[in-house]
């Protein structure tokens, strides 16, 4: 396995190798990290023990978020480029040929099981193939069932199952389950896996990697790893101001989630839809999110759904 990272000064780039495998720079061994190449501030870097590492936890502590993002004696070092080992399962199921539109459940909090159902029955009838639950809101067994009984068969429900046991929900009929991974640890991506249901990993969380100032971690970097360790669907911003993503970083993710689904979210709504699809430069594999704008249609949120369906299919 070899990571890049672009560090002030790059000679710091021993030191990284060492924090990230031996800890002691005189320790002579065959698991040491080695500095294999550096150019100009991009400095890459191999790491021997982690050949073949499946662990989202190793990978984090001996690569991704290491001692390296502690330390106080470099100007800045930023994760941009990984190498990663054989054995990472990737996506279950793979992203449908073309473009999709999902829809999350609106207001976050407040509403009952019953008051949900009616929302997501709004939601599907405007045409989205995906409904999931806002990050905010854990799922509840009732709360699966009232939607179930409200939706068609085809249409996916998320049930978010952030910092719960699973076990319930999934009992209770879950057909797609979601996780905050950066907020319940990477860890959590293969572990829901094992259900065998479609899993929507959101970013919510990542940003306090990416954005680190001069410590950070690159967007795709970030999205292949969240690929990789199993997820279906992974969100990759979007190409409107109301996120902090640069259309380079957009696109960037957009590439790096296939073969799973690149979810466009984030400000996303008919007026804009046609556009972010422009931006992206593919309408094969990607879904576009929809949230706040589609409520804010005059007609009602079904209408607002239905609307940025016909935009992406003129």
């Amino acid at each position: 396995m070899r990571a890049t990272f672009v560090i002030t000064p790059p000679g710091w780039g021993e030191t990284l190798a060492v924090l990230q495998s031996v800890s002691l720079p005189e320790v002579s061994s065959d698991v040491r990290a080695q500095v294999v190449e550096v150019d100009g501030e991009r400095v890459t870097v191999e790491f021997p023990s982690l050949e073949g590492e499946t662990s989202a936890e190793q990978l984090l502590a001996a690569c991704i978020a290491g001692e390296w993002a502690d330390r106080g004696d470099f100007e800045s070092c930023r994760l941009v480029e990984v190498e990663w080992p054989d054995g990472l399962p990737g996506p279950a199921f793979p992203a449908a040929h073309g473009v999709s539109v999902g829809a999350i459940v609106k207001p976050a909090l407040g509403l009952s099981p019953r008051e949900t159902a009616a929302v997501a029955a709004e939601l599907a009838a405007g045409g989205a193939v995906l409904v999931k639950d806002d990050e905010l809101q854990r799922s509840s067994p009732e709360r699966v069932r009232a939607i179930h009984a409200a939706i068609p068969e085809h249409v996916l429900y998320a049930a978010n199952v952030t910092g719960i046991d699973a076990d319930a929900i999934v009992a209770a009929g879950a057909r797609a389950l979601m996780v905050n991974a950066f907020l319940a640890g990477l860890g959590s991506i293969g572990r829901l896996r094992e259900y065998g249901l479609p899993l929507f990993v959101h970013r919510v969380g990542s940003a306090f990697l990416r954005r680190g100032g001069p410590v950070s971690v690159s967007a795709g970097v970030l999205v292949e790893l969240t690929r990789l360790l199993g997820a279906d669907y992974v969100q990759v911003g979007s190409f409107s101001p109301r996120v902090f993503d640069t259309d380079e970083e957009v696109r960037e993710q957009v590439a790096a989630a296939q073969p799973a689904t690149a979810v466009i979210g984030g400000g996303v709504g008919p007026e804009n839809a046609a556009e972010q699809l422009a931006k992206a430069g593919t309408r094969d594999g990607v879904m576009l999110l929809l949230g706040s704008a589609a409520y804010a249609h005059r007609d009602g949120v079904r209408a607002g759904v239905a609307a940025t369906v016909e935009a992406i299919s003129a």
